[in-house]
């Protein structure tokens, strides 16, 4: 069984039609990468299935239920976690406290210390715990965004561009740590740096003009000619 799937999900806004009908199913423990041109309905569809955009029409199954009705804090108690594509921290807390926040949702008590600690550990933010996060670099705050997600120990970790910002060896270290968390957390990862799709995706869904334009493993995709020409830029 699918730990997520989507039933013709559409949405629209006005006469804009963002989605439309999109069907994915991600099994538990796969890293699914979710690509596409800018405009295609990556975010909108991200926001249905966290919660934070109620669709047009169709549904969203989590675990074997359906969520669609459920608003997001509810989705964040079933084990799903969003990190956003612009940061959402809070500037004036120390990264620490802005961990243990994220944190309090699920845990209680000394649990709350031991899981921000590990969470800033992962993303190698341990050192600056007790910052401001807005005097981090825009770089660390993405990494910050991601320990926050981390620490709820979701079973649907959803990540939104996390390495926009990043240089090239705090990429390679985002790559390490999806392949760490592989299997045991399942992962949707919204990404335009095509190496980092390639390299930790198992398998990948194309979006173009809010539907489904393929999905296959990175090879499949990297060899198909329509998404050559809609967003590879080839063919």
């Amino acid at each position: 069984m699918s730990l997520l799937s989507t039933r013709d999900l559409s949405k629209n806004f006005g006469g804009l039609q963002a989605t439309r009908d999109v069907c994915i199913e991600v099994p538990r423990g796969q890293v699914r990468a979710l690509i596409g041109p800018n405009g295609a309905g990556k975010t909108t569809l991200v926001g249905m299935i966290s919660g934070r955009i109620p669709p047009s029409s169709g549904q969203v199954h989590f675990d074997g239920a359906d969520v669609t009705a459920l608003p997001a804090h509810k989705r964040i108690l079933r084990g799903i976690a969003y990190t956003f594509q612009i940061t959402s921290v809070f500037e004036r807390l120390p990264a620490g406290e802005n961990v243990a926040l994220a944190a309090r949702r699920r845990l209680t008590g000394a649990e709350v210390a031991e899981a921000t600690a590990q969470a800033l550990d992962r993303v190698g933010l341990l050192a600056l715990k007790d910052h401001e996060a807005g005097d981090l670099s825009y770089g660390h705050q993405r990494l910050l965004e991601i320990a926050m997600g981390l620490v709820q120990r979701p079973r649907l970790l959803i990540l939104d561009e996390p390495t926009q910002g990043l240089t090239d060896s705090e990429i390679g270290n985002f790559k390490q740590l999806v392949r760490e968390l592989a299997g045991d957390t399942t992962i949707l990862l919204i990404e335009h740096n095509m190496s980092v799709v390639m390299e930790t995706a198992d398998r990948v869904t194309v979006l173009n003009f809010g539907e489904v334009l393929a999905e296959g493993t990175p090879d499949e995709i990297r060899a198909d000619r329509g998404v050559q020409a809609a967003y590879l830029g080839t063919g």
